[in-house]
């Protein structure tokens, strides 16, 4: 792929979200606790990121790296599937496929429950790491196939951890995805032009609370809260200006799903909630489907 650095050169297409908002505003929840790298598991390392770096000799089953994933199936997810309800706000959840595999009932309440079933990988790795084009493609067709079976629909959506590969985009038109998601690149969705039918709908690292897992990132929920505000902020006024805006938020089971940061998420929830049709809300296929069907927004 070549880089683009020019984008939209600030001249930004006219485009309204379905309730008449410039921004919309996507949630977004990681399905991905079981497909995380672990011995135990035959995997060749163990995740070392976690609640605390892994101090356990690499090679050796860490039991402690897969207790503290585990918290995010066992409990993080009800806490905030609840708190999604409560607030009547639809999300979209990036799922991995050996988590789907091992939780076929979950993944499927996620569904039963209106989210979107966002494709992730079958692991929590990065897709650069394929060596083939044919190794990566079997294990997104394992994804795809296994959320088709427990979600009751394929994904029409992809994001992977860290990077994509020089052959994802191909393999993802060529199954009929609608959109990926690895670009970090713009506040608005574009078309790469080397796959037309494949919506870019942009990511953003900023706005998630993978940070409270880094050193220099969010240490209380209040913190992420305010972060995002800020974000609410500059990105509403861009909007009541007359451009088209997305903003991403992002969110861990096993991370938000704990208590002391559980409200980093609910809070959040609740800010979007009262601003109402000044934002739209929404799954990412559905913002995807909004972009492509405005005439001239496909960029």
């Amino acid at each position: 792929m070549t880089r683009d650095l020019t984008g939209y050169g600030g001249a930004w297409p006219e485009h309204r979200w379905p309730n008449g908002a410039r921004l919309a505003v996507s949630v977004v929840v990681n399905f991905e606790e079981g497909a995380e790298q672990q011995v135990g598991d035959g995997d060749p390392q163990s995740e070392r990121m976690g609640e605390v770096m892994s101090v356990v000799t690499p090679g050796t089953r860490d039991m402690g790296q897969e207790q503290i994933f585990a918290y995010g199936m066992r409990a993080g997810l009800w806490r905030m599937l609840d708190a999604l309800d409560r607030h009547s706000l639809p999300a979209t959840f990036l799922m991995c496929g050996r988590a789907v595999q091992r939780a076929p009932a979950l993944a499927g309440e996620v569904a039963r429950r209106g989210h979107e079933c966002a494709a992730h990988g079958w692991l929590w790795r990065p897709h650069s790491d394929y060596a083939t084009r044919e190794a990566e493609a079997a294990d997104l067709d394992r994804n795809i196939a296994v959320i088709r079976e427990a979600c009751g629909e394929a994904p029409r959506g992809f994001f992977c951890r860290g990077s994509e590969s020089a052959w994802t985009r191909g393999l993802l038109a060529e199954r009929g995805f609608a959109y990926a998601s690895n670009a970090f690149d713009d506040d608005v969705p574009y078309v790469d032009p080397a796959h037309p039918g494949l919506l870019i709908l942009p990511y953003a690292l900023d706005t998630n609370d993978m940070k409270f897992f880094h050193p220099n990132g969010f240490v209380r929920a209040a913190e992420m809260v305010e972060y995002v505000e800020d974000a609410l902020s500059v990105l509403l006024a861009e909007a009541d200006s007359g451009k088209p805006r997305l903003l991403n938020i992002g969110y861990h089971l096993r991370i938000a799903g704990r208590p002391a940061r559980f409200p980093a998420f609910d809070r959040v929830l609740d800010r979007l909630a009262e601003l109402g049709d000044r934002i739209w809300v929404a799954r990412r296929c559905d913002i995807a489907a909004s972009w492509k069907g405005a005439s001239g927004a496909g960029g």
